[in-house]
Parts: C-alpha cells; structure tokens; sequence
C-alpha cells in the first residue's frame, strides 16, 4: 500500500486551512478508543489506545481523512470484565482508567455529534479495547444514525479486523506482538519476573502464551488490520463522493442527543457491559470486584 508522507492527519496538529481541506479531499474522521490497563509487567499501560492510534494514523495517511482526538477511557470493570479482572489481576491495584457504561456511551454519543456538526460525513471508530465493548458501541452508533441518516458510523475492536487470520487475547502473543512491532521501546520482556516480587502487583493479566510473542508477528497483525481498515475507509470516500453533501444540513443540538440516549439508556439492563457472561462464574463476595458484576444505572434523584 502506498502511504503519502509529510502529511499532517492530526485534528488537534491541523491549521483550519488544512482542516478543511483534508475534510473536502475525504469527509472521514478516525477515533481511536483505548485505556490505560495491565498488561503484565513487561508491556505499557496504554497497549490498546497506542495499537488504536497506529492504525487511525496509517489508514488516514493512505486513504485521508483526519484523526481525531484519542479517547483513552473505557468501559472496565462492569459486567464480564469483574470476573476477568478477579481471575487476572485479584485484590491488586490494576492502575487503570476505567469508567462507567453510562458515562461512556453518553460521552461517545456526543463525540458523534461533535464529528457530524464539523462537516464529517463518515465516521471510524477503532477500538484497541476489546472483549464485546464494542458491540455497545455500535448498539449507541446505531441510535444515533436512525436519526441522522446522512452520517455513517462504523465501529470495530482491532480483533475485529483481522478476524479468520489471527485470534485476539489479552497480552498473550496477539497483543504483546502488536506492541513489540508498533513501540518496541514499550516492551520489557525481561521485567517478567517482577510478578513474583512482592507488592509489585503481580502477573497484572499477562497471557500465558506471551513468550510466543514477536515483533514478525506483531506486523502481520498490524498489516491485518490496516489492511481491512483501509479497505472499508476506501469504501466509504467513494461513496461519499459518489453522493454530495446536502445544503443547508442543521447543525445537531443537544437535546437532539439527549433524546437517542433516552432510548439507549432505557436498555442498559441489556448492554454487553451491564452483565456476566453466561459462562462466567459469579465474583467471589469478598473480591473488589464484586460490586461491578452487575451494572445498573441509578435512578435521578433529582
């Protein structure tokens, strides 16, 4: 794939001169989704928003478009992630930027709208966080384009992207590959045995098959996924092309996006990340986590 260079693809870097003609060559908008969570001791905190970013960044450089800002917050903790989190990390501190179902698909609805009503006609949300918050996501994205048809909302979790060529796993030899191809410099596979030291927190989520893990491997999970990216990234510039904006197009208000979440939020009990999974286990009662097992959102008491 050829990539141009010395081309700017930031949001936050970009003049409004080069804004808006980065927007006219190809109305598209790349949101890269991550946290900061354990990856073991020998890797970063922030895998998942850096392997997210690398992939926006690329796809915009090849096909356009402008990358928005990273959202490095996401839904941990809630659902099947409390049971994961007891068999992984235990009563240790996981040093993580976890926040709320809630919180974050409200935030992400207005995100949608803060792309539409800057002239984006189509928007790709990448998640480096996985395990089924994305399908929440894309339940959110879905409200929000039944409303506003002229935006398209395309969300997919990098696993997603490579799916029928690589599995996806927690920092076992998929992730830990990706990062020793994308930032080596993050990665400390000799730091391993930190996990047996007392007070270090842990084996912190490692995989049990990182050691498989290799940079070769990490580029062709990456090239994968860049791949599909910049596929459907091409796919969606034609179209736009093909289909000129309206005149005139009224600017999406707030209330508008209070009205989609009224809808979404009467389902949380429904959300992928407000329950266990059926397979799971249920969190031991004395854990840390047993007060997330079950997500529910507290009525108003206003």
């Amino acid at each position: 794939m050829k990539r141009s260079t010395g081309n700017k693809t930031l949001w936050a870097e970009l003049l409004p001169y080069e804004f808006k003609r980065r927007l006219d060559e190809c109305p598209i908008v790349y949101l890269p989704l991550g946290l900061c969570e354990p990856h073991g001791q020998v890797s970063a905190f922030g895998l998942d928003t850096i392997k997210a970013e690398w992939l926006c960044r690329r796809t915009a450089e090849t096909v356009g478009g402008i990358v928005a800002p990273s959202m490095g917050y996401h839904i941990h903790e809630t659902g099947y992630h409390a049971r994961w989190l007891e068999d992984e990390v235990g009563e240790e501190n996981p040093h993580m930027t976890g926040i709320p179902p809630a919180v974050f698909i409200h935030l992400f609805l207005y995100q949608l709208r803060a792309f539409a009503n800057a002239g984006f006609r189509k928007i790709v949300v990448v998640s480096g966080h996985s395990g089924g918050n994305q399908i929440d996501l894309r339940m959110a994205a879905d409200s929000f384009v039944r409303r506003f048809s002229d935006v398209e909302v395309w969300v997919r979790s990098d696993p997603e992207l490579a799916e029928g060529l690589f599995e996806g796993d927690h920092a076992g030899k998929y992730e830990i590959s990706q990062l020793m191809y994308v930032r080596p410099d993050l990665i400390e596979m000799n730091k391993i045995g930190l996990g047996e030291l007392p007070g270090s927190g842990g084996r912190l989520a490692l995989g049990g098959d990182a050691a498989e893990a290799s940079a070769e491997r990490g580029r062709l999970i990456m090239e994968a996924c860049l791949e599909s990216l910049v596929k459907e990234a091409s796919r969606m510039k034609e179209e736009a092309r093909a289909r000129p904006p309206k005149d005139g197009v009224s600017r999406i208000a707030y209330a508008d996006i209070e009205e989609i979440w009224s809808d979404v939020s009467r389902r949380a009990d429904k959300w992928v990340t407000s329950n266990p999974w059926p397979s799971q286990e249920a969190v031991t009662p004395r854990s840390q986590w047993k007060p997330f097992e079950r997500y529910a959102i507290r009525p108003s008491t206003e």
